[in-house]
């Protein structure tokens, strides 16, 4: 599974959509769009997408509730 895969997911688990999430890590939605479809992000940005997401980043999401994606 690739890592935009991965947050789509994240995204629909916590009912959030990539526009929200963009702007939640300081970027516009369509340069966030861009970023998913190359699948290019560097761990500092994952640690942002990981902590709008209030998940752990592991190459996947944990939550609290223990659901891994």
């Amino acid at each position: 599974m690739t890592i935009p895969q991965k947050i789509k997911m994240a995204l629909a688990y916590k009912g959030m959509s990539e526009a929200e999430l963009a702007r939640a890590v300081g970027s516009s939605p369509q340069a966030f769009n861009q970023r998913m479809k190359t699948g290019k992000f560097s761990t500092e940005e994952m640690e942002k997408i990981s902590a709008a997401l209030e998940a752990e980043f592991y190459f996947g999401f944990e939550f609290k509730d223990g659901v891994k994606i």
